[in-house]
């Protein structure tokens, strides 16, 4: 996945589906553009974005609905992501299952994916297959039938998902207790799968509220891109989505994260057969250059990105100073990382983790990359090592945007967070225009130690079947 998103996706036959339609196609309005993205809003609030692409005659379907975990409170986590997997199950003109055969009939690929801030469903599919992903997403917009007997056994699967990625996985959670402790009031403190407790009293009613509040045409974003002609796509829209119509939404409460008055430390023990450390410093996301808080701190504009480049200072590759320093220099580590998360809905972290070599503890492991992070505090990163990576991020860029499905991704979730698709656009001039000094400069005022949440995973005894109870064996 692209750096811009800290988190996509082929091919349909024209099939005609009985929903609703206009009697007359009214002319697109004008659009408004940036380079090479035609943007329309329906009357009904549904916001459409196109992107022609012709190198190849396929097309990229995205549909985003702006809610996620972080729309979510405490007894209803997971809520998001256990109705995407609902979505797949029925609507009122087509059966449980009916969905993926008539697109795999028609040769597409399609699936779904739910983030802390928003849920998209996609279909990958031939530019002439367009109206048939069109259809399937307007019918299931509004016309979902959430059965009992489906959500039985689909909330089992995702129960199942969540021991498999996480609870039998220790790294995992450590991750998921070590954002719950470094976010005190922030919605991201969170897992997107849900507490465990959570999904085992998730009722379907809990799903039908959901659907009825967030899935409606003035909550989405629908974003196409591919060998297409935008002024065609916006009268196949008008006329699938155009009659649907608009949703009381409910008014979203901004939970801006408490200031945090010292670090907080965190021991988290597993079956696990190697030590990891995972820590974090908070950090404004590029949403807060965009749109100021009030009572918060001003964030410029070219912040997130020195935090962007900072970031690949300490891990770009081989040649990067966390690699070069902790893990062939030093040899203390066996493994480590940095990631700036600042492209979401909401404020985040500046994340570093790692694995320490044999005979390093994980304390040793936080001293030397603290040591790294003050090195940029007091030293000026070098005019050739800033062009250097400066090309890591943009070639990545680069490569990364000769996917449709990857651009789609890129301006989906863009749009979805309120941070807007045209930053696609702005960001390697942005990341070009990033000084020494600005780097020293983020890096002196957010990466502090009091901002700082530190994670530990102590390793315990892996489990082993001669360990059950007596009686347990078969």
């Amino acid at each position: 996945m692209n750096r811009i998103i800290s988190r996509s996706l082929l091919l349909l036959a024209v099939l005609f589906l009985p929903l609703v339609s206009l009697a007359k196609e009214a002319p697109p309005k004008a659009p408004k553009t940036t380079p090479s993205v035609q943007e329309y809003t329906l009357d009904n609030g549904l916001k459409l974005l196109v992107k022609q692409d012709k190198r190849a005659p396929i097309a990229v379907v995205q549909i985003w609905y702006r809610v996620g975990t972080s729309y979510e409170h405490e007894g209803i986590t997971g809520l998001s992501h256990a109705l995407e997997h609902m979505m797949f199950k029925g609507t009122k003109t087509h059966k449980s299952g009916q969905f993926e055969v008539i697109l795999s009939e028609n040769g597409a690929r399609n699936n779904a994916f739910t983030s802390q801030d928003y849920t998209a469903y996609y279909e990958v599919l031939a530019n002439d297959r367009i109206e048939v992903a069109l259809a399937l997403e307007a019918d299931r917009m509004r016309n979902l039938i959430l059965d009992p007997k489906e959500f039985k056994k689909e909330i089992e699967v995702v129960k199942e998902e969540r021991r498999m990625r996480t609870d039998d996985n220790p790294v995992s959670s450590t991750r998921e207790q070590f954002n719950a402790v470094a976010f005190m009031n922030s919605p991201y403190r969170a897992p997107v799968i849900g507490w465990m407790v959570d999904l085992e009293t998730m009722k379907l009613d809990d799903l039908q509220d959901w659907y009825k509040k967030w899935y409606a045409p003035n909550n989405a974003t629908l974003v196409i891109v591919g060998d297409v002609e935008p002024e065609k796509i916006k009268i196949l829209v008008d006329k699938y989505f155009a009659q649907i119509p608009k949703g009381e939404l409910p008014e979203v409460k901004l939970r801006t994260e408490v200031k945090q008055f010292g670090a907080r430390y965190l021991k988290v023990k597993l079956p696990a057969k190697v030590a990891s450390l995972r820590m974090g410093f908070k950090t404004p996301g590029m949403i807060d250059a965009i749109k100021a808080v009030k009572g918060q701190p001003k964030v410029e504009q070219w912040e997130p990105y020195a935090l962007e480049v900072l970031a690949t200072i300490l891990d770009g590759g081989s040649s990067a100073r966390l690699a070069k320093n902790l893990v062939r220099g030093q040899e203390i580590a066996v493994g480590v990382g940095a990631g700036y998360y600042g492209f979401g809905r909401l404020s985040d972290l500046f994340v570093l983790s790692g694995t320490p070599a044999k005979g390093t503890t994980v304390m040793q492991l936080k001293d030397a990359l603290l040591k790294e992070i003050q090195k940029l505090k007091d030293t000026l990163v070098t005019a050739d090592e800033l062009k250097r990576v400066k090309a890591q991020v943009i070639a990545s860029e680069v490569y990364e945007r000769d996917s449709i499905e990857h651009i789609a991704t890129l301006l989906g979730s863009l749009e979805a967070t309120g941070i807007g698709y045209q930053l696609m656009d702005a960001y390697v001039p942005q990341v070009l225009a990033v000084t020494p000094e600005q780097i020293q400069t983020v890096a002196k005022k957010y990466l502090i130690n009091d901002h700082l949440t530190v994670a530990e995973l102590i390793p315990q005894a892996l489990k082993k079947a001669s360990d059950k109870p007596a009686g347990d064996a078969k």
